[in-house]
């Protein structure tokens, strides 16, 4: 592996020692990894240097880069996802290099908590346990991360030396899932329900997000949808025992309103951070909003194919004859959360003071010259696309978009959308799991038209679903793995990813050709071991045709 550093916190072996001191006397005056553990505060910030360790924004964010939901431009802020989408990389590129390392070196920290905090004399076993469970789910995640991208990895349940990291074999997928499920089963029945912590652990990993993560886990699988559909509905049905989760009533403020989205009944899971320049910030989104907003440039820019998703308000989609849809006025009367997600040609944009401007995107619509947010072909500070980002803008950020808003990993609506998707897939899909899924959904984007909200029978309810996971999730880090999982890479990542209709109208109808995407269906469904990992340990193999 390329990642045997141990946690910044842990104080190697003592350099020198006194000469008339035994070899294997313990260090009085120094920590090292026989008596580091045997306090309380070290072993909090051990575990906070695993919360921290376990996701971060650049992986949350650039997912979509690499879907047919974005365009990062230029990659440079993510390690080459542009290149990913596109089809056309190397096993040298940095994305997979700089992923493969950050999960391993989160299993490594993981496996060093677990192999060292039981000398801990001062915490209570109850306490101690919650712990250990809370660093299991993390290590699962991890490895979840390794079987979601290379299919199949080494299985790290115990720490190895470097040496024996050199020869480790990629353990079969069926066995990274059920080690990943059973961990997740177990910490389950030991970790508490978000209603059974404290206040002050809010963020802690709870019964419930183990739950939620296994049913993720399983639903991506394909082949496990009645054990998909067992799982949701123990977080529906048994809220005493995983917690009471229930929609926000408002989407926007789950992403945008400090107060409702670090304590909400919605998020199961989130990376947490806190305002203030001393806190655990992220600022990604200075690269994601309009530069008259205070943004720098266009990193990574909506596609036309993830607006063309969003559903009309009387619940059809654009391509309905009969929906409604105006193509000369392509934005009103749409899925509302179209306008929490994606900022468009003029877009009316709330500022943190209460005041309105209008983002003008068309090429030569701005009356103020020179323009800031209009599409310029070529231009690589403002949109590629002519869309830009609003969901998760924090109009409390500090300068530069430094913000603290949490980023939710897993939430309460994945869960509906879970059920959903696999009772249809089992031919179980009716009226009444509508009503307590996707009609919810619909209900809180404020959707009020009776032809979105009630069940429109089964024609076309996998379509529905897919679009209903699509625009609900947008820019949370989960359409790459969806349009794999559903095996429609090959489709969607084929052909032009497109921007807004500001381009030459003889070409693909006006809409701006924005990056040739190719998907090789023979391959690219698993991504290459790194190619410095393999030179380092020739039994990690590689994936077929890299």
């Amino acid at each position: 592996m390329n990642s045997f550093i141990k946690l910044s916190i842990i104080s190697l072996a003592v350099l020198t020692a006194a000469s008339c001191k035994k070899l294997d006397q313990v260090p009085t005056n120094d920590f090292t990894d026989l008596n580091f553990y045997t306090t309380t505060v070290n072993v909090n910030n051990a575990l906070n240097n695993i919360y921290s360790g376990m996701y971060n924004s650049g992986l949350y964010f650039y997912d979509d880069g690499m879907s047919d939901n974005a365009y990062a431009a230029g990659g440079s802020n993510y390690g080459g996802v542009d290149l990913v989408g596109a089809g056309a990389y190397t096993t040298s590129l940095p994305v997979f290099i700089n992923d493969w390392s950050f999960f391993y070196s989160g299993i490594k920290a993981c496996n060093l908590f677990l192999a060292g905090v039981d000398i801990n004399k001062t915490i209570d076993g109850p306490t101690l346990n919650r712990m250990k469970a809370e660093v299991r789910f993390i290590r699962a995640f991890h490895h979840f991360n390794l079987m979601k991208w290379w299919g199949s990895a080494p299985l790290l349940s115990q720490d190895i030396s470097e040496d024996a990291s050199k020869v480790v074999p990629r353990t079969s997928h069926d066995s990274l899932l059920n080690f990943i499920t059973n961990e997740l089963e177990a910490v389950a029945a030991i970790l508490p329900s978000k209603d059974q912590y404290a206040a002050a652990d809010n963020g802690r990993i709870t019964s419930g997000a183990a739950l939620a993560l296994e049913a993720r886990v399983l639903l991506y699988e394909g082949n496990r949808m009645s054990d998909v559909v067992t799982i949701c509905e123990k977080l529906m049905n048994d809220p005493a025992t995983y917690g009471q989760y229930s929609l926000v009533p408002d989407y926007t403020s789950l992403f945008s309103d400090s107060k409702t989205n670090h304590s909400n009944p919605e998020s199961m899971l989130s990376l947490q951070y806190v305002s203030g320049a001393a806190g655990r910030t992220w600022s990604e989104d200075w690269d994601f909003i309009p530069l008259s907003t205070g943004g720098r440039v266009s990193g990574l820019a909506p596609t036309q194919e993830l607006v063309n998703d969003y559903i009309m308000a009387n619940g059809k989609p654009i391509t309905d004859p009969t929906s409604g849809y105006n193509e000369s006025n392509p934005y009103v009367n749409r899925d509302p959360r179209l306008t929490a997600t994606i900022v468009y040609d003029q877009y009316q944009w709330l500022n943190a003071n209460g005041t309105t401007q209008t983002i003008y995107i068309k090429p030569g619509t701005d009356p103020v010259r020179p323009p800031l947010n209009e599409y310029s072909p070529g231009n690589q500070t403002v949109s590629a696309t002519g869309y830009y980002w609003r969901k998760y803008y924090d109009p409390i950020a500090l300068p530069n978009q430094v913000s603290g808003l949490n980023l939710h990993l897993i939430r309460w609506a994945e869960v509906l959308l879970d059920e959903a998707e696999a009772k249809n897939s089992l031919g179980q899909m009716d009226a009444t799991t509508w009503n307590k899924t996707i009609m919810l959904l619909r209900q809180r984007a404020g959707f009020s038209d009776p032809n979105a909200l009630n069940y429109p029978g089964n024609t076309d309810m996998t379509n529905i679903i897919m679009r209903e996971r699509r625009t609900e999730l947008a820019m949370e880090g989960l359409r790459t793995e969806d349009i794999r999982r559903w095996k429609v890479s090959e489709i969607v990542l084929n052909g032009y990813a497109h921007g807004a209709k500001f381009g030459d109208p003889t070409v693909d109808n006006g809409y701006i050709r924005v990056q040739k995407r190719t998907f090789d269906p023979s391959k690219n469904y698993l991504w290459p071991v790194p190619l410095n990992e393999t030179e380092k340990d020739p039994n990690l193999g590689q994936n077929p045709h890299y």
